[in-house]
C-alpha cells in the first residue's frame, strides 16, 4: 500500500509561477545554467544551481554554494515571491506538449515505502551524485525538485482529477520551450480523503525519473531520524515531494546512442559482424526511426540502415529482452568493444527530444556511427521493477520534464 500525503506547500505566488518554474537542475551544464539565470532572475535554477552566483572557477560543491541556495530561498520567501499554502493540500499538475497532456497528483511519498520497496526502482544510483543533492536538501531544509513517480491508472483517482480540472486553475502558463503547465489545488476534505485512501489501495508505485533525488531525499530523512531518536514517523522529513502520474498518460521517448569509432574495423567488416545478430536493410539517406520493438536505425557514412534483431537473440526476460539490452549485448559489446557504457568515453547518448537530425549531426562532427532506438515502454519499466531487476543506463527519456520551484516541501 502506498502512502501519499497532502502537504503544506511553499509555492510561488500566482503571478510569478511562470518566471520561477525551471527545468531540473541536471539537464544543464554550468554555462547553460548561468545563461538561464541571467536571462530570468526569478528562475528557481539559481537556487537549484547556486554555483551560478559565484565565479566560474568556484567549486560548485563547496559548502558556501549550498548555504547560498538556502539564503536565496529565504530571500524569495521574504520578498513574497514564495508563499506558504497554510494547510495541507494535494495539487494536480498537468503538462501539455505537442497537443498531448499528462496530469499527475502532487503530494509527498513515504521514505519507508521506498525502503520497503513499495516504491520500486529500476536504476542504480551513484554516490557522488547523491551527495550533492543530500547537501542541497539538508542545508535548504527543503525538497525543491519533485520526484516523477508512476502508478497503474485508477478510476477513482481519475474521476477526482477530471472533475477538479473543470474548475479555475491556480497556475496556467506556457514555458519558453512551448510546454503548457497548469496546476489546480485539491483542498476539499472529501477529495483529499479519497485520494489518500485510493493510493493506500495501490500495491506499488514506480520511480519513472529522479532516482538520485529520491535516494538523496531518503538519506536526508534517515539522517534526521538519527538526529531525532524520538521521531514518530509523522515528521515532514519522513516524506519526499513527488508527482504521481497514471501509467496510461506517460510518454517515453527513444534514448539513442552514438559511437566514436568502429573499434578498428572497416565499414564492410563492421557490417559483416553486425549481420551475425541482425538483419540489415539499406534505407538510403532518409532517416530511419524504428516503429516496432526489436528494430533499430543505424547511420553510418551518410547512409541509414534498418537493423532487425534475429529471433535467436530475442528474450522474454524483462531486462535481457529490452531493445537497449539487445543493442548492447549483441552489437556494442561484441562488435565495438564497449563493455561499460557508464564509463566508456567512446559512447554518448542523445535524447529523442533532439530528433534524428541530431544523430546525423553528431556523426558528421565527432562520432562515427549512430543508433536510433524504439522507445522503452512504461510496461517494460514496470516489468523490470517488479522483477527486482535494473535497467541498463540511459534506457528511458521522459518528456515533458517536470519543473522545479512550483512546489517546495519543507522538512520542518
Amino acid at each position: 500500500m502506498a502512502t501519499i500525503r497532502p502537504f503544506n506547500a511553499l509555492r510561488p505566488r500566482e503571478d510569478a509561477a511562470g518566471n520561477v518554474a525551471a527545468l531540473p537542475y541536471d539537464v544543464y551544464n554550468r554555462d547553460e545554467a548561468l545563461a538561464e539565470v541571467l536571462k530570468e532572475p526569478f528562475s528557481f535554477l539559481k537556487i537549484d544551481r547556486a554555483e551560478t552566483q559565484f565565479d566560474q572557477n568556484f567549486n560548485p560543491y563547496d559548502a558556501q554554494v549550498y548555504e547560498k541556495a538556502r539564503d536565496l530561498l529565504q530571500e524569495m520567501i521574504r520578498d513574497g515571491i514564495f508563499i506558504r499554502e497554510g494547510k495541507n493540500c494535494y495539487y494536480i499538475y498537468e503538462l501539455t506538449m505537442d497537443g498531448r497532456s499528462q496530469a499527475g497528483i502532487v503530494g509527498c511519498a513515504s521514505i519507508d515505502d521506498y525502503l520497503d520497496n513499495v516504491i520500486k526502482k529500476h536504476e542504480k544510483t551513484r554516490e557522488d551524485k547523491e551527495i550533492d543533492r543530500i547537501k542541497h536538501v539538508d542545508v535548504c531544509n527543503a525538497q525543491t525538485g519533485p520526484i516523477f513517480l508512476a502508478y497503474r491508472s485508477q478510476k477513482a483517482i481519475n474521476e477526482v482529477v477530471d472533475r477538479i480540472k473543470e474548475g479555475t486553475p491556480l497556475y496556467d502558463f506556457v514555458a519558453p520551450d512551448g510546454v503548457h503547465h497548469t496546476v489546480w489545488k485539491i483542498d476539499d476534505r472529501a477529495d483529499v480523503e479519497t485520494i489518500y485512501t485510493e493510493f493506500q489501495k495501490i500495491q506499488n508505485v514506480y520511480i519513472a525519473d529522479g532516482h538520485h533525488r529520491t535516494a538523496s531525499a531518503v538519506k536526508v530523512g534517515l539522517k534526521r531520524r538519527e538526529a531525532n531518536p524520538g521521531y514518530t514517523g509523522k515528521e515532514e522529513f519522513n516524506y519526499f515531494l513527488s508527482v504521481l502520474f497514471p501509467h496510461d498518460q506517460l510518454r517515453i521517448l527513444d534514448y539513442n546512442r552514438v559511437v566514436k569509432d568502429l573499434n578498428g574495423l572497416g565499414k564492410e567488416e563492421f557490417l559483416k559482424e553486425v549481420k551475425e545478430s541482425f538483419l540489415i536493410e539499406d534505407r538510403g539517406e532518409k532517416p530511419y526511426k524504428p516503429t516496432e520493438k526489436g528494430t533499430f536505425g543505424m547511420y553510418l557514412e551518410g547512409v541509414w540502415y534498418k537493423l532487425i534483431a534475429k529471433k535467436e537473440i530475442r528474450s522474454n526476460d524483462p531486462v535481457e529482452g529490452l531493445d537497449v539490452s539487445l543493442l548492447q549485448n549483441y552489437l556494442l559489446t561484441p562488435v565495438l568493444n564497449i563493455i561499460d557504457i557508464r564509463t566508456d568515453k567512446r559512447v554518448d547518448f542523445v535524447g529523442g527530444i533532439r530528433g534524428l537530425e541530431e544523430l546525423e549531426q553528431r556523426v558528421k562532427t565527432d562520432m562515427k556511427v549512430a543508433f536510433s532506438m524504439y522507445p522503452t515502454s512504461i510496461n517494460e519499466l514496470f516489468a523490470v521493477s517488479d522483477a527486482g531487476q535494473l535497467m541498463p543506463p540511459k534506457s528511458t527519456w521522459f518528456e515533458p520534464k517536470l519543473r522545479s520551484g512550483l512546489f517546495i516541501h519543507e522538512l520542518e
